[in-house]
């Protein structure tokens, strides 16, 4: 009546060893550690290793363990006195070609090595704080700039003769006119076009300067369209950082707002902090024009100083320079999806791309008539950093510009197709997710970069740790004083049960945080509440007279039902909260759902099978229950 098929057992031990292999890591602590990487078109390989070892050789610095795993280069320490001293040697040997961040790296020994323990919150472990400065004056010039185009378009429109327009240095928008009357047309144009009835406040002011022949029209942005303008690219920019955060696969992350031009972002557990940098600081996008010239023809012209009209010269990374029409065919704007990978023909990696409708026609149409030539891909990035500069702080602004791919045209392109030319696989992922999350709107600096501990210091830790073992201790006191043998078997349930629950944040990466402490005490509670269920109702089958053996039956079989109901309004009680709630919210309907699942395993199957183990085969007079 009471055993269990032999398959139901070996199920319930694979679990069990499964979840005690991917909980093990999770006792082994962490390393302090420096990560190297390589910035674009560099690699680190065994040189770099050789580098780095002479150079510690060279300082008398110990360390515990280094070793390139994957594209990076990780170097454990003993302690964070070596990590912090290491940090300026490393940079001091490898130079600007390479970016070297401290990290805390899991110390898991090396035949555990495929599995990860658990990610821990800010709140007990730390993770990456970045503190980001959004660039406001740049964000004035792209718009200075917009209207430069729109005064250019209805000015050509309306067939006003004018001899420039540009943007002034000192801000706002200049349009040189020549004649009287044609000022007068060209400001009545753009009165009604941008200061007409239907525009609520004014989103420019007009003035004029000069006379005679050399009549100038100013135009600079009002008060209220600054703030808007500014308004708009930290909104835009905060929306960018979510979605490349998210295409990371980074957990509970927390983005936000803070005073008129800066963005916090805490990115909890982050292992690549290197990388996280990089990719949230890069203002990358795309640009694609037909080639004029290329190769030794190019070269002339640099050489010469003589650039046609119709292009402009730019360089690849190596250095050779390439001719390419000013005429823009497509930005990265108009791309809905980019995907990595290898190009099937020279095995090289490759970025895929998918455009929007209106990209695939406008590319269909451009590409038409052009089969046979030349399309080049631009690669543009801008990059701001703050320097001294005789006592006071100045943004440099760089925009660097490289033609990283040049192809034939074999037919018409339209939705979808491939660019080449990438340094490595991991510049092809990391394009693709710049292109999938979006550009920046304007560029952004690091102004604060840690990696912090816990927020709370190390008392987090301790008392959440406390929680757990005060609750688990109890209880077990309680179940084994109460419940003896039958106890003792849903203590040892109930060990598993948290070890299960921390094998699968870990198998997860998920992060754990104090809320998700809370959640796996209150699991706990809920795992000893499913035994109590049938513990009690094997008493009341014992208390009407039935044998021991059907008592055991009937009470694992008519308390399921309860016990899953139960369970399962929790479970979408917790869903819930993972579906709608933010941050610690979250953190706590992970746990708690997770511990939903495995205590309904431990609680009824684990001690079923203990149970009938133990009783099964026996005949029984009496329960010590």
């Amino acid at each position: 009546m009471n055993q269990y098929p032999a398959w139901k057992y070996l199920i319930i031990a694979a679990a069990v060893a499964c979840g005690l292999f991917f909980a093990l890591p999770n006792i082994y602590g962490d390393d302090p550690a420096l990560q190297v990487s390589a910035r674009a078109g560099g690699v680190v390989d065994a040189n770099t290793e050789a580098a780095v070892k002479s150079a510690f050789l060279d300082a008398d610095l110990e360390y515990k363990e280094l070793g390139i795993e994957g594209e990076r280069l990780i170097i454990r320490f003993h302690n964070t006195e070596q990590q912090l001293r290491a940090n300026r040697v490393v940079r001091e040997a490898l130079g600007r070609g390479y970016s070297v961040a401290q990290n805390i790296v899991p110390a898991t020994p090396g035949w555990l090595r495929g599995t990860e323990p658990m990610y821990l919150g800010l709140d007990l472990r730390g993770g990456v704080h970045l503190l980001l400065e959004v660039d406001m004056e740049a964000a004035v010039t792209k718009a200075e700039d917009r209207y430069v185009e729109d005064f250019r378009a209805e000015l050509r429109g309306g067939r006003v003769r004018y001899a420039s327009v540009k943007r002034r240095e000192q801000g706002g928008v200049e349009i040189h006119f020549r004649e009287r009357g044609e000022f007068d047309r060209g400001r009545r144009l753009l009165e009604e076009r941008f200061l007409g009835e239907r525009f609520v406040a004014p989103s420019i002011i007009l003035s004029e300067h000069g006379g005679g022949n050399d009549i100038f029209l100013v135009a600079n942005l009002s008060e209220q369209e600054i703030r808007e303008v500014k308004t708009f690219a930290v909104a835009q920019n905060l929306t960018t950082l979510r979605n490349r955060v998210n295409e990371l696969g980074v957990a509970e992350p927390s983005i936000s707002r803070q005073g008129e031009d800066r963005i916090v972002v805490q990115l909890p557990g982050v292992q690549d902090s290197a990388r996280m940098r990089e990719i949230l600081s890069a203002t990358a996008t795309l640009e694609f024009r037909m080639v004029t010239e290329a190769g030794p023809g190019a070269e002339q012209a640099r050489q010469r100083g003589r650039i046609p009209a119709d292009s402009l010269l730019f360089e690849r990374r190596n250095g050779e320079p390439v001719l390419m029409k000013r005429r823009v065919i497509l930005t990265g704007d108009y791309i809905t999806d980019a995907s990595s990978g290898f190009d099937q023909q020279s095995a090289s990696p490759a970025v895929f791309i998918t455009l929007d409708g209106k990209g695939a026609k406008r590319m269909s149409e451009a590409t038409k008539e052009l089969v046979g030539q030349v399309m080049g891909v631009l690669f543009i990035e801008n990059k701001v950093e703050t320097q001294i500069i005789d006592g006071e702080k100045v943004k440099q602004r760089t925009e660097i510009r490289e033609v990283i791919n040049t192809a034939t045209i074999q037919e018409r392109l339209s939705k979808r197709f491939q660019i080449t030319g990438l340094d490595s696989p991991r510049e092809a992922r990391d394009l693709a997710l710049l292109l999938r999350a979006g550009a920046l709107a304007v560029p952004i600096e690091i102004v604060e970069e840690r990696t912090v501990g816990p927020s709370m210091g190390r008392d987090n830790i301790a008392q959440g740790f406390r929680s757990v073992v005060a609750g688990f201790v109890l209880v077990l006191v309680f179940m084994a004083l109460y419940y003896r043998a039958f106890g003792m078997v849903a203590n040892v349930a109930l060990l598993l049960n948290l070890v299960m629950i921390v094998a699968v944040l870990s198998m997860l990466q998920a992060t754990l945080t104090l809320p998700g402490i809370a959640g796996i005490v209150l699991t706990v509670g809920m795992a000893v509440d499913a035994n109590v269920l049938i513990f009690e109702r094997i008493r009341e089958e014992l208390a009407i007279g039935n044998t021991p053996q059907a008592s055991i039956s009937a009470g694992y079989n008519k308390a399921f039902v309860t016990i899953a109901d139960a369970n399962i309004t929790t479970l979408i009680a917790a869903l819930v909260l993972f579906i709608f709630g933010t941050g610690p919210i979250r953190g706590f309907a992970i746990t708690l759902s997770i511990g939903i699942v495995t205590s309904m395993f431990t609680a009824i199957m684990g001690t079923r099978a203990a149970v009938n183990l133990m009783f099964g085969r026996r005949r029984l007079q009496r329960l010590m229950i």
